[in-house]
């Protein structure tokens, strides 16, 4: 390493009060130990860069970080944020480093911090077209309240004050929600593309929402109909009509952008990839996205279910880390023989017969087994992850509730009645188990015949998941209007 980093780092901790504390790592990482439960995880490289530092040093000072550097493979920071163990974790990352292959990396190494096969850090991965867009969202402080929402595919407007919705199945339809109003269908141009503009320039919604077709390069904005595109022109995030018009968009946010359904839009191969356009001059502070072609759907879908179909009960960066540790128990418990199969290829768009090359090396059966491991690895989440942006607390529908006492921990799950005043006219099931994350880890060992560490004293026949992270509530299937679901249990923190 070289002397005058090396001075920097030792300057850097001093001045800051901080311990050093740079765990012994084969791998060559180092770490500066810093008091809060979040990493910084960041090249060598990277960190050299004096633009990328500062944004290194804002999420520093913000969450009181701990710093990895690594000197070029993201794997070579296990071992030092294995030390730290924190609750978030946070990849500093320049365009050039932030592909595919990256965050494929960065989903396997999170899940392999201790021994149980879930996600052990809440993750994200900053970058930018330019290390000042990464800059802006490290600074960011205040939580974002999601109010006010646009989309190009279908979308719930009940749970929004106001919004706008452009349908991508009826050319020269939309729906519209004013405040204290009720969502109308109204007729929009056939060629949406500049409305779409317009609802980002002037009516700024804090949450957008797409499907349909896209590619790393390009939002297509109709599904079965000609339509225009989002793309991405030197950083500057345009939408281009049937036309060839070109109508820059500049809107400074911060908003979310939940691409639930999109091909490859997540993915980051070079400067640009649209997701950085949606990031420089779209306003976006966070988004998650697929880095590969999707067919199945769980990665994306599951982490809208639970942002708007749960509004105000998470984060983005909670549901998204939620959804993902749903999919990995469905994995676990209903094809334990490959939960832990790990693909080597992901380019379904490039080779059409790659899912079934897949399933022939690896002896995958059935789709849903091949679905869960394809969608496992292959969404990125971008931004900081311990940022605060959440829809506003509307109805809900079911209560939950975790208590604890004396080192009994207490979740109570149950069907909403009177609570907001409403009255539910059936039955209802969910698309994604109920979960809560713990407000600080528990001891638990995934090794049974030694798990002394976790006792269940109420609610074994729910078949709980309790790691050291959240609890996950897979039975029953469906919530019955009136009942409470307990799950009590005794455990000891970290």
């Amino acid at each position: 390493m070289p002397r005058c980093l090396t001075a920097l780092l030792l300057a850097a901790t001093l001045d800051s009060g901080l311990l050093a504390a740079a765990p012994e790592a084969p791998q060559g990482a180092e770490a500066i130990r810093g008091r809060g439960s979040y990493a910084v995880v960041v090249s060598r490289a990277t960190y050299a860069d004096p633009e990328w530092r500062q944004v290194v040093d804002a999420l520093r000072e913000k969450h009181d970080a701990s710093v990895i550097i690594y000197p070029a493979a993201i794997t070579e920071a296990s071992a030092a944020l294995r030390a730290i163990f924190p609750r978030y974790a946070c990849f500093v990352a320049r365009p050039t480093e932030a592909g595919r292959d990256f965050v494929v990396s960065v989903h396997r190494l999170t899940r392999k911090l201790d021994e149980d096969p879930y996600t052990d850090v809440i993750w994200g991965i900053l970058t930018g077209y330019e290390a000042a867009d990464a800059l802006r969202i490290a600074r960011l402080r205040d939580p974002l309240v999601v109010r006010r929402a646009a989309a190009g595919t279908g979308m719930n407007l009940d749970v929004f004050d106001e919004g706008r919705v452009f349908s991508e199945g009826e050319r020269g339809v939309m729906f519209e929600k004013l405040p204290g109003g009720k969502p109308e269908r109204k007729s929009c141009p056939p060629d949406s593309t500049q409305a779409l503009v317009d609802t980002f320039n002037l009516f700024k919604p804090d949450l957008f929402l797409t499907s349909g077709h896209a590619t790393f390069r390009d939002w297509q904005i109709g599904y079965s109909y000609p339509n225009g595109q989002f793309r991405c022109q030197g950083g500057q995030l345009v939408g281009i009509d049937l036309a060839r018009k070109v109508h820059p968009i500049n809107s400074s946010g911060p908003r979310v952008y939940l691409p639930a359904g999109n091909c490859l839009i997540g993915e980051i191969p070079d400067r640009e990839a649209i997701a950085l356009a949606f990031i420089h001059t779209g306003g976006v502070a966070q988004m998650f996205g697929y880095v590969v072609a999707t067919w199945y759907g769980y990665g994306g879908w599951g982490v809208r279910d639970l942002f708007i179909g749960q509004p105000g009960r998470f984060t983005l960066a909670e549901a998204f880390y939620l959804n993902n540790q749903a999919l990995i128990h469905r994995l676990e418990t209903e094809f334990p023989r490959t939960a832990r199969v790990d693909f080597g290829r992901f380019d379904l768009e490039r080779n059409p017969r790659l899912l079934d090359e897949m399933a022939a090396q690896h002896g995958l059966r059935n789709r849903d087994e091949i679905g869960l491991l394809w969608d496992r690895d292959t969404v990125a989440f971008y931004g900081d992850p311990a940022w605060d942006a959440r829809l506003a607390p509307r109805p809900l529908a079911w209560d939950q509730k975790l208590t604890e006492k004396d080192g009994v921990y207490t979740f109570l799950v149950s069907r909403r009645n009177e609570t907001f005043e409403i009255t539910a006219s059936s039955d209802t099931g969910w698309s994604r188990p109920p979960m809560v994350l713990f407000p600080h880890r528990l001891k638990v060992s995934f090794r049974r015949e030694t798990r002394k560490d976790i006792k269940i004293l109420e609610g074994s026949e729910f078949s709980p998941l309790i790691t050291d992270n959240f609890l996950l509530l897979p039975n029953p299937k469906k919530l019955e209007k009136g009942k409470t679901y307990r799950v009590a249990f005794r455990a000891d923190t970290m």
